[in-house]
């Protein structure tokens, strides 16, 4: 029994000793993983791969869209010069890509849609929007005009600004450009407040109109004093009247900017309000609203700047004419012929294209003016009614303002 337990713990230990010497053994040899299977670079769908718009350093333009479905790709464009009336012939690739090229084009940003089996369609692969005042754009820029282009300078910044209109009862929406080092600095600056036209927005001077580049590469060149830049919403309606409809009996832009968006921005911004340091000016509708504001409150403006426009009589009965309405002059003739108010009012700017629709109606507003003592002064450029002399005009205006 004695020699049984003796021999029992040997061959134990001896077991012991054994698996051990496996279990070294085996951790010494290297392990040998599974060989990984290759990988697959990842596959980018088609539409990510697509590039548009393209502009090519000699100022062409390729617009293109996966529609591989589509029977009709089309391209409606806003002050693309050359372009035909059905707008420029795309083509379809084997991988249902639609493209067409257009150019060269003159420096300057445009809208542009997509219309796909006649369905106005924005460009899916551009992210820069345009508003209008009941749609939306692509936007794409074409550089290479050093007054617009984005420039190595300081710069401003430009905010949307929710406020509540007292006089329409609901909230609106303005844009707002503060110089550059505003927000960092001190001191009360001069106040622009700048319309746009029938159709648009608020939005629309500062991104097809390229304002606060404008103003950026203007104050940086010491052509135009540091500013803040107010524009506002001009329609008050998401339908407004179509020309020849009968005229509303409230200007309800004009209550609205009076009573309510004045009185926001100076309570908000650190602005001058003396009438030598706020100017006004506006295009086309903007351009209408431009002066039955100033010219019912000429002792609050020193600088009036209308762009392709002048005074209206849309909203009367017959076919509209140049001649401002008769009505028009006799609402206000207490500021018109107020001798003492002419003598603070330092600009009073018009520009008008060659080629515009409206040249008739800028000049029977200025000979309307005339006959009041006043001395506009008038820019006849080249070309008609759009955004290519928008921009030049403001380039133009700016600098005189508070100088």
């Amino acid at each position: 029994m004695k020699r049984i337990l003796w021999i029992t713990p040997i061959v134990l230990a001896c077991s012991v000793w054994s698996g051990i010497a496996r279990a070294q053994g085996a951790a010494s040899q290297p392990i040998t993983q599974p060989a990984a299977p290759p990988r697959t670079p990842p596959v980018v769908p088609l539409a990510m791969r697509v590039v548009s718009p393209e502009v090519s350093p000699d100022r062409h333009i390729v617009f293109r869209i996966l529609a591989p479905e589509a029977k009709v790709v089309g391209l409606r464009a806003s002050d693309i010069q050359g372009l035909p009336r059905e707008g420029p012939a795309f083509s379809k690739d084997d991988g249902g890509v639609w493209s067409a090229t257009v150019g060269p084009i003159d420096p300057g940003a445009y809208r542009y849609t997509f219309v796909v089996d006649g369905v106005p369609t924005m460009d899916p692969r551009n992210p820069a929007v345009s508003e209008s005042n009941n749609t939306d754009w692509s936007l794409v820029y074409v550089p290479g005009a050093a007054f617009m282009d984005t420039a190595n300078v300081p710069h401003g910044a430009v905010a949307s600004v929710t406020y509540y209109s007292k006089a329409l009862a609901r909230f609106r929406r303005m844009h707002v450009y503060t110089p550059p080092g505003y927000e960092m600095g001190a001191g009360k600056f001069p106040i622009f407040y700048l319309l746009h036209g029938s159709g648009d927005s608020d939005d629309s001077w500062t991104s097809v109109g390229r304002a606060g580049f404008i103003l950026d590469n203007l104050i940086a060149a010491k052509k135009a004093v540091p500013m803040i830049v107010v524009m506002p919403a001009g329609h008050t309606s998401a339908n407004p009247p179509m020309p020849g409809a009968a005229r509303p009996t409230r200007d309800e832009f004009a209550e609205d900017f009076m009573n309510d968006i004045v009185p926001f921005v100076q309570q908000h911004y650190r602005t001058l309000t003396d009438r030598t340091h706020v100017a006004i000016a506006g295009l086309s509708m903007g351009g209408g609203q431009t002066l039955n504001i100033s010219m019912s409150h000429l002792d609050r403006f020193g600088y009036i700047g209308v762009f392709s426009a002048g005074v209206f009589s849309f909203g009367r009965a017959g076919p509209p004419s140049p001649a401002p309405p008769p009505e028009w002059e006799e609402q206000r003739a207490g500021m018109l012929d107020d001798a003492s108010l002419k003598a603070g009012l330092k600009v009073l700017w018009f520009g008008t294209g060659t080629d515009d629709r409206l040249i008739p109606t800028t000049k029977a507003t200025m000979e309307m003016l005339k006959k009041h003592g006043f001395t506009p002064f008038f820019r006849e450029s080249a070309g008609g009614h759009t955004w290519i002399n928008w921009r030049n005009y403001l380039n133009e205006f700016a600098p005189q303002l508070f100088q």
